[in-house]
């Protein structure tokens, strides 16, 4: 049913608006204070924060669907000639981190099953070693549980954000800050970021058709890394068109937590804890071996390893002098890993094949066709 058939339009535009509002001032807020990821995960707080205080929220389904392809391109933009060259510059390392995600990812969708009993799409998208926007807008996708996956996600990333400046700090390492996704807008560029959005929208919109997993952002999201990596394209999208998508897409998921007892909550978080848990035993196993073969800085792998928002991860880098490149590819193939893995992996456990009670409560969507 539209959801211009169940409510007056004046009523919709009110709900989008108040909506976008409220995710604007908790991503402002968080973005401002340099809270990793912040623009993404402050806006799902202060959604989910009004949605469980009973305020009728509402994203519809043609904004999120916008929304997905300008985070496919602002996130393929991370690619770059100088990642890829990284890329074939650490062959064994990148080897050890992707078979280590990628147990990472197995391990934590058992635990989440067998522990809090998630359904196999959500469990693995909530394990997803990394990659906040990429599984959140995957989940809206195919219609996994964005509230278990919201949640086990943005306390992975809080636990990263607090947890490793901490740890190096005990080192007399500092850095802390984020910066944000996209790039200042110049005007010389505007050509190719034309050029950009059209490539990006039609082979985003052809993936889509196709019904491929999250074909919407991961279309987009090929698209732009294609064409920065191979040096095509130097246009990002702007800064602050990127920062409201994410501060939008946080609306869409946060609007899900409407009518989610506060139990279900507690259980949410303690899955958080769990699966972070099984994921640094996981990597720590992984590290241990590849410090055995290679002579590699504990900091540059401990920051190349660790599944937190890569804007995070690269700023921290920098500001302990670490290696950019060996950093930044390692994070690469994490983005790239989990926006074309965790599609697949998720598609057969999807909760359309699922009953009808493990989808999100339905009384107040926050998005239809």
């Amino acid at each position: 049913m539209s959801i211009l058939e169940s409510s007056s339009q004046p009523a919709v535009f009110i709900r989008v608006a108040e909506t976008l509002a409220i995710a604007a001032a908790g991503g402002t807020a968080f973005g401002l204070l340099g809270v990793p990821a912040g623009w993404l995960s402050g806006s799902i707080l202060a959604v989910a924060g009004a949605s469980l205080a009973g305020r009728p929220l509402l994203m519809p389904a043609l904004l999120m669907r916008i929304i997905l392809v300008l985070i496919g391109i602002s996130l393929g933009a991370v690619v770059t000639p100088a990642t890829l060259h990284g890329m074939a510059t650490y062959p064994l390392s990148i080897a050890v981190l992707v078979v280590a995600m990628l147990a990472v990812g197995a391990t934590g969708a058992a635990y989440l099953r067998v522990v809090h009993g998630m359904d196999r799409a959500s469990a693995y998208l909530a394990a997803a070693p990394g990659g906040l926007s990429q599984v959140v807008g995957i989940a809206a996708e195919i219609g996994a549980d964005l509230r278990a996956i919201a949640i086990v996600q943005t306390m992975r990333v809080v636990i990263i954000a607090v947890g490793l400046p901490t740890g190096l700090a005990l080192f007399g390492l500092v850095g802390s800050g984020t910066r944000a996704r996209g790039g200042p807008f110049d005007p010389a560029l505007l050509d190719e970021l034309i050029i950009l959005v059209a490539v990006c929208a039609v082979v985003a919109v052809v993936a889509y058709r196709v019904r491929f997993p999250g074909g919407l952002l991961f279309g987009a999201m090929l698209a732009s890394a294609t064409l920065h990596g191979t040096g095509w394209i130097h246009a990002v999208i702007p800064w602050w068109v990127a920062n409201a998508a994410m501060v939008a897409m946080g609306a869409v998921t946060g609007s899900r937590f409407a009518n989610t007892p506060l139990r279900l909550i507690a259980n949410f978080v303690a899955a958080a804890f769990g699966s972070f848990a099984v994921a640094v035993g996981v990597v720590a196993l992984f590290a241990v071996g590849l410090f055995s073969v290679l002579s590699l800085h504990v900091a540059d792998v401990m920051i190349a390893f660790a599944p937190g928002a890569v804007d995070a991860m690269m700023l921290l880098a920098l500001a302990l002098h670490l290696d950019p490149v060996y950093v930044g590819a390692h994070h690469l193939v994490r983005i790239l890993l989990v926006a074309t893995i965790m599609p697949l992996v998720a598609r057969d456990g999807s909760p359309r094949k699922l009953p009808q009670a493990s989808k999100a409560p339905s009384r107040r969507p926050p998005f239809q066709d």
